[in-house]
C-alpha cells in the first residue's frame, strides 16, 4: 500500500482531516475490499492535492479569481477518486473496482464527465463556476449534511447569518446552473422548452405542463437541468452528488445522510462537537455531567430490576425481557440506532439481568456508522485489562465500568494486528486487523494507549474513547464475521512526543494475541 500523503502545512494538515473520511467513503463505493479502498483514497487524496497546489499557484484574475476554475475541496478530492479509478481501469486493476464501476467508466455516460466542458453536467459546470468559498458552503450544507452551525465554523461565517447566506447560495447555484443549460448544446426541441423550464421551477405552486413533463421523462440533459434549476422538493442534494461525482453519487449521498444522523442523534439535536462553541474544557465538563447522570439512572434502574425479579412470581429472565424492550429513561426523546447491541442471554458467562453498564453504553449510544466515517460516539462505558498501571485500570473505565464490553456474540479467541500506515508531525494513520477463531454477530475491539494517543476520524467501526482506552464497535455493515475470519478498520489519530504501539487488545471484553 503506498504511503499516505504528507500534508506540507498545517493547513494541509487540517484538509487532510477533514476530508479524509469522504474521500475514503467514495474510494470503499468504487472498490472490492477495505484495503484497496484505502489505496484508491490514498492515490485520489495525492491527485487531488496536487491539482489544489496547481490552482493555488495559477495567476489571479479579475475580482480576485483563479484564471481556472476550482470545485470545492472535498468535490475535487471526490472526482480525483473517480479519476484514480479510470486510471486503475486503464492501466489493467480494474479487477480491484466494483464491477458496475468498471461498466460505468467504459460507458458513454462517463466521458460526460471528462469531455468537451459545455457538454458536461449542468451541476459541475454550476458548481465549478461558483466562488470557493459559495461552492463549499453549498456542498458541505447540502451533500455532507453537516449541521450549518459546524459549517459555519468551518469556513468562518457568522452563525447566526449561515442560514440567510445558504439561500443566497442556493439562488446563486441556481443562476450558474441556468447560465450553463442554455450555454449547453442542444437540439432546438430543447431550446423551446429553456425558458419555460426556467418559469416552472421557480416556484412549488407551478404546474409542470404535460408536454414538458413527457419532454423530461425522455431528455437526461434537461431532466439534470430541472433538478439544479428547482431549489424546493429537497431533491438538490441529490442533484449535485450526482452531477459532480458521477457514478455512486447518490449512494455517496445516503452515507452522508446516515452519518449526519448519526452526528445529529436520535433525538435531532448536533453532538457537543457540533454545537459547543466555547471552552472546550466547559464542554469536557458537561460530558462528566451527562456521563454521571447516566450512571445515576443506570444504578436506579438496575435496583428496580433486582426489586422487580425477587418478587413472587417474576424471574430475573422475565425482567431482563422487560428492559430490553425498554428505552432507558435518561432522556425520553433518545432512541436505540439499528446498530447498538442489545443485552442478550447468549453472551457466555453472563446472566440476563442488565447491568448497570449496560444501561449506561444504552443511553451513550453506540453510533452505528454505514460507512468510513470521522466522527466519535459519546464514551461509553470502557473494561480494564492487564497493561501497565501508569495507563490503565479504575481510572480508565467509564463510571460503574465492568472488565466486559456490552455485547451480543460470544467472546472470542482472537489475534491482532496494528499496522501503522503512516506517520506525520502530531498525526497519524493506523489499520486494526482481527482474526477470530469463533462467529460473530457484532463486536467490540478495545485496546489502551501508552503515550496519550488520541483518536479522531474512524472508517468501518465507531469509535469512543475513555482516557488511554479506546473502544471500536461494528457497524451496521460488518458486525458478522464468519469463524476463522477477520474483521478490520482504520482510523486516524494524534500523538505528541512519542507514537507507541497499543496494548492490551480485547475482542468482546476477552483478551487477544497481539501479534
Amino acid at each position: 500500500m503506498p504511503d499516505l500523503p504528507t500534508p506540507q502545512d498545517a493547513a494541509e494538515a487540517a484538509l487532510f482531516s477533514e476530508c479524509w473520511d469522504a474521500v475514503l467513503s467514495y474510494a470503499d463505493l468504487c472498490t472490492s475490499g477495505s484495503l484497496t479502498a484505502n489505496q484508491l483514497a490514498t492515490e485520489a487524496f495525492a491527485l487531488g492535492m496536487r491539482e489544489a497546489r496547481a490552482a493555488e499557484a495559477a495567476p489571479m484574475r479579475s475580482a480576485g479569481r483563479r484564471a481556472a476554475a476550482r470545485l470545492p475541496m472535498i468535490p475535487l478530492l471526490l472526482t480525483s477518486v473517480r479519476t484514480t479509478a479510470a486510471e486503475w481501469e486503464a492501466a489493467g486493476l480494474g479487477h480491484k473496482l466494483d464491477p458496475d464501476l468498471r461498466l460505468w467508466l467504459n460507458s458513454d455516460k462517463a466521458a460526460r464527465y471528462t469531455g468537451p466542458p459545455l457538454q458536461r453536467p449542468v451541476a459541475l459546470r454550476g458548481l465549478r463556476d461558483m466562488q470557493e468559498a459559495d461552492a463549499s458552503l453549498l456542498w458541505l450544507a447540502e451533500v455532507e449534511a453537516l449541521p450549518l452551525p459546524a459549517v459555519a465554523r468551518r469556513l468562518g461565517l457568522d452563525p447566526a447569518a449561515a442560514a440567510q447566506e445558504l439561500d443566497q447560495v442556493r439562488g446563486l447555484f441556481r443562476d450558474r446552473s441556468h447560465r450553463a443549460h442554455l450555454d449547453s448544446p442542444m437540439d432546438a426541441q430543447c431550446r423551446s422548452y429553456a425558458r419555460l423550464l426556467d418559469a416552472v421551477t421557480r416556484s412549488s405552486a407551478a404546474d409542470t405542463p404535460g408536454d414538458l413533463s413527457r419532454h423530461l421523462a425522455t431528455c437526461v440533459q434537461c431532466a439534470e437541468a430541472a433538478a439544479c434549476l428547482r431549489l424546493h422538493g429537497g431533491g438538490l442534494p441529490a442533484a449535485l452528488a450526482g452531477g459532480v461525482i458521477g457514478w455512486g453519487g447518490l449512494a455517496y449521498l445516503e452515507r452522508r445522510r446516515r452519518a449526519a444522523e448519526v452526528r445529529l442523534g436520535a433525538g435531532g439535536h448536533p453532538k457537543a462537537a457540533d454545537r459547543d462553541t466555547g471552552d472546550p474544557k466547559e464542554g469536557a465538563g458537561r460530558n462528566r455531567i451527562l456521563r454521571n447522570s447516566l450512571l445515576a439512572t443506570a444504578v436506579v434502574l438496575s435496583a428496580l430490576a433486582l426489586g422487580v425479579s425477587m418478587l413472587p412470581g417474576g424471574s430475573g429472565e422475565d425482567s431482563a425481557a422487560a428492559q430490553d424492550d425498554r428505552q432507558p429513561v435518561a432522556d425520553p426523546g433518545f432512541s436505540l440506532s439499528s446498530g447498538d447491541p442489545l443485552p442478550s442471554a447468549s453472551r457466555r458467562g453472563t446472566s440476563t439481568a442488565p447491568s448497570a453498564t449496560e444501561t449506561v453504553t444504552k443511553s451513550d449510544g453506540g453510533n452505528p456508522d454505514p460507512e468510513p466515517q470521522g466522527s466519535a460516539s459519546s464514551t461509553p462505558g470502557s473494561q480494564s485489562t492487564p497493561g501497565p498501571s501508569s495507563d490503565h485500570g479504575s481510572s480508565s473505565s467509564a463510571p460503574g465500568g465492568t472488565d466486559s464490553d456490552p455485547d451480543t456474540s460470544p467472546a472470542a479467541d482472537c489475534r491482532v494486528n496494528y499496522h501503522l500506515d503512516g506517520q506525520w508531525p502530531n498525526g497519524f494513520q493506523a489499520t486494526v486487523t482481527v482474526t477470530t477463531t469463533e462467529a460473530l454477530n457484532g463486536w467490540r475491539v478495545s485496546w489502551s494507549y501508552r503515550d496519550g494517543q488520541q483518536v479522531g476520524q474512524m472508517w468501518d467501526a465507531t469509535v469512543s474513547q475513555n482516557g488511554s482506552r479506546v473502544t471500536a464497535a461494528a457497524a451496521s455493515y460488518n458486525e458478522s464475521v464468519a469463524a476463522g475470519g477477520t474483521l478490520s478498520f482504520g482510523f486516524l489519530g494524534s500523538w505528541s512526543g512519542q507514537n507507541t504501539a497499543p496494548y492490551g487488545f480485547t475482542l468482546n471484553g476477552e483478551s487477544c494475541t497481539q501479534n
